[in-house]
């Protein structure tokens, strides 16, 4: 298949040829839902803590007798049944959040959102997108000029210049190829890639 070219003012300049196995696969919902999930939870690292009965700062003297008062029996104030006693099933600093993904089904996914941005003309194609000097402001204005408000730049290799321009905007981000992920392909309303960028995602995602 062909994908569209566009110039520095977001007008069509020419066509580049690209993998149909990688942008011309077909949307598959449930395995992009489970990459995202996956992800997501992958990122996630174990910050809670909660203490459980051997944990907690009670007495360990039995608060009255087991029989003759008319009271349920009590061990300790420790018990998970009082309020300020210990957790049954604390969560742990060490907890594991990860999800196993298959590297198969993780190239799939990424194929499937790929091509669904492709079809719903959220992808768009630049010969090369670098910055001769690190200016937000003039990063603003090459997106402004290409129609686009929100924009996830992707490329073969980071251009620090580049970074630095875009680090302290929320609409745009800058990827490279090795580096990008699910998450932030569906979070953004339209996706540059560059030539080269292209050719290497057909290299990593064959």
């Amino acid at each position: 298949m062909e994908l569209k070219v566009i110039n520095d003012q977001g007008q069509n300049a020419s066509a580049v040829a690209a993998s149909d196995a990688l942008f011309g696969r077909e949307y598959n919902e449930s395995l992009i839902h489970q990459i995202v999930i996956a992800y997501k939870a992958n990122g996630r690292s174990g910050t809670r803590a909660q203490k459980g009965r051997s944990d907690v700062r009670h007495s360990q003297k039995k608060p009255w007798r087991q029989k003759g008062t008319g009271r349920a029996r009590a061990g300790d104030s420790a018990s998970p049944l009082w309020r300020g006693g210990g957790k049954i099933f604390p969560n742990l600093p060490d907890e594991n959040f990860s999800h196993k993904v298959n590297r198969k089904m993780y190239r799939a996914g990424m194929c499937s959102i790929l091509s669904q941005l492709a079809r719903e003309d959220r992808l768009r194609v630049v010969e090369e997108f670098s910055m001769d000097e690190p200016k937000t402001k003039l990063l603003v204005q090459k997106i402004k000029q290409m129609g686009l408000g929100e924009a996830l730049l992707i490329t073969d290799i980071v251009d620090h210049n580049l970074l630095l321009s875009a680090r302290n905007l929320s609409n745009i981000m800058v990827l490279d190829v090795a580096h990008t992920d699910p998450v932030s392909l569906i979070r953004f309303r339209n996706v540059i890639l560059t030539k080269k960028a292209i050719q290497k995602f057909e290299e990593i995602l064959k």
